[in-house]
């Protein structure tokens, strides 16, 4: 392995973190109707044996700003979305008519605003540690690479200042999503 494939396994890993970071907040409600806050529950359908994501097995729709719909593509796993949803952490419960279920996302709590905040500082936290820990792997493959001679020291310094402006742009993509979801939570 080369330095310049050690430097993209460590950006492509540092970039799923920021990935990562954008999925989690995505599910986090802001007291808006966003079909991300459920698409990515699991459900365990029995007509086909396995857990599959919402979204492959259903129509997630937004009629109303404060109102998300679900539609089954098939009839008969409508109980199994609804127990997903129940059983999931969204905070919403679901109302079953037998062909769609109706999710009406409730006005937002100065104090529920506040713990949900906490969440999204916790999930950019989360982020960070994974960009940093991509960091370290790619650290540890430039110094063992100069320990087994295969970069000069000069280029190790300067490998080494890359690593970190990428740890450095990373982090900071992940600080603003943070303040976007944060004042998104926050607007009321």
């Amino acid at each position: 392995m080369d330095s310049e494939e050690v430097l993209l396994e460590t950006e492509d890993a540092m970039q799923k973190a920021v990935e990562f970071v954008a999925t989690e907040m995505s599910g986090v409600r802001t007291g808006k109707a966003n079909p991300a806050l459920v698409e990515n529950i699991n459900v365990h359908v029995e007509a086909y044996g396995s857990s599959m994501p919402l979204k492959q097995i259903a129509l997630i729709s937004t009629p109303e700003p404060r109102l998300l719909t679900v539609q089954a593509h098939d009839p008969t796993s409508v109980p199994d979305i609804e127990k997903a949803l129940k059983e999931s952490k969204i905070g919403i419960t679901p109302i079953n008519d037998g062909r769609l279920i109706r999710l009406p996302i409730p006005e937002l709590t100065e104090e529920r605003r506040k713990e949900m905040v906490k969440m999204i500082k916790d999930m950019a936290e989360q982020g960070r540690v994974r960009v940093r820990g991509a960091r370290k792997d790619g650290m540890d493959s430039l110094k063992t690479m100069l320990k087994d001679k295969e970069v000069t020291e000069d280029s190790f310094h300067d490998l080494e200042s890359e690593v970190q402006t990428l740890t450095d742009k990373y982090v900071k993509q992940i600080d603003e999503s943070c303040e976007a979801k944060e004042k998104d939570v926050m607007t009321v």
